[in-house]
């Protein structure tokens, strides 16, 4: 005879494992670059039951969640082995972010955690917070994860909400044993977002980075920078060139930061970054795309104007609203392009395309017009153009 203790958890069971075989649906795309899929990818309740509740009936007869998870989000992303792979940032319910590794065989659905999550090493100074892993596969023929680790700022202890933001790193062969490499050393303040480029530049490590005067607000700073490291295992950044800075007006006015690595194209380097700008409702993140020089990474030759992706319908709704993110992105062997992204810290979605689709869209999107007038007239351009097209027809 079934106890009440035995009939929760066949529930909970049968709930979780429909959950994880649920198929994603392509929806339709009306822009033509991209479709995004109509599930969410990963979810809090994507995590296995096995994180969250005491299946021991004598310590936890009403079978209570014990570790509650808050939020799946802001992956870093990997094809390895035939599987698609990513670094989730999970968070629990006390707040604490950690990384877990989830693995699918269709890149869209069918999504499930490895049994435990990493255990990430400590350095001399412990990480209070980590999140959002950048994944990239160098040259030199290791995994690299470049991940923000928080700490209290010391110099403010009455502050307890104020925090410094630097770049952790490790590198790995198998996504499961990782080691620890000392922290990025920068002398531009705090860092975020800082990502690997997937091959050497002139002998060195190239490095895109975001310089801030402060945990949460960039001050003078900001903008994608770039510099060049000797040895990862010692980083340090010399000189930070700005690649792409903040422009006043546009969805890149009060922050910006490169997403995943960059993929190379005959063209050229795609890039995918986020882009902030301030409303009466908060802060809104939206992602765009950028194309940079094959042999000078961090000279842009073509920049669309606009979002690419922007927060849309239930996913504008989380944890914080009306965001979405990326740090993970996928290139097959049939070169469809899978992106990763957040939406509103709480959960993780994928969009589908194509690297030829991309490069379209990089290459012949008109740039920000920067002015309501010069964007009418880009309009107006448009406009004459297929009304002389209709009148050829």
């Amino acid at each position: 005879m079934q106890t009440e203790f035995t009939k929760r958890l066949v529930r909970l069971e049968d709930r979780h494992h429909s959950l994880l075989a649920l198929p994603n649906r392509q929806t339709p795309s009306d822009n033509g670059v991209y479709a995004r899929w109509q599930n969410p990818i990963l979810t809090p309740e994507h995590t296995p039951l096995f994180w969250r509740y005491d299946f021991d009936p004598q310590s936890n007869p009403a079978l209570m969640e014990r570790l509650g998870v808050n939020a799946t989000f802001n992956s870093g992303a990997l094809y390895w082995q035939g599987k698609y792979l990513l670094v989730v940032r999970v968070e629990g319910t006390d707040r604490k972010s950690f990384f877990a590794v989830a693995e699918s065989p269709t890149g869209v659905d069918q999504f499930h955690f490895w049994d435990y999550p990493v255990t990430l090493p400590q350095t001399a100074e412990p990480d209070t917070n980590v999140y959002d892993m950048r994944l990239t596969a160098h040259a030199d023929g290791w995994i690299y994860g470049l991940f923000c680790t928080e700490r209290k700022d010391k110099s403010q202890l009455a502050d307890t909400s104020a925090a410094v933001a630097q770049c952790g790193i490790v590198r790995t062969h198998d996504l499961k044993t990782w080691e620890r490499l000392p922290d990025l050393i920068s002398h531009s303040g705090q860092q975020r977002n800082v990502v690997l480029h997937p091959e050497f530049i002139d002998g060195k490590y190239g490095l895109f980075t975001r310089p801030q005067d402060g945990f949460i607000s960039v001050g003078a700073g900001g903008g994608i920078g770039w510099s060049l490291v000797d040895d990862m295992g010692h980083a340090e950044l010399s000189a930070e060139a700005i690649v792409d800075g903040k422009v006043y007006h546009t969805i890149k006015e009060i922050k910006n930061g490169q997403g995943p690595a960059p993929i190379k194209t005959e063209h050229g380097w795609l890039n995918l970054a986020h882009g902030v700008r301030n409303t009466a409702a908060g802060l809104r993140y939206v992602l765009y795309m950028f194309m940079t020089e094959h042999d000078r990474p961090w000279i842009v030759t073509h920049a669309p104007g606009g979002h690419f992706l922007a927060p849309h319908g239930s996913e504008r709704v989380g944890d914080v609203s009306n965001v979405v993110f990326s740090n993970g992105w996928i290139v097959n062997e049939k070169n469809d392009v899978f992106l990763y992204y957040a939406s509103s810290d709480t959960r993780m979605h994928v969009a589908t395309s194509t690297i030829d689709r991309l490069i379209d869209y990089v290459l012949h999107t008109p740039p920000d017009g920067l002015t309501s007038a010069e964007c009418v007239h880009q309009r107006i351009r448009l406009i004459e153009k297929n009304f002389g097209r209709k009148a050829a027809m």
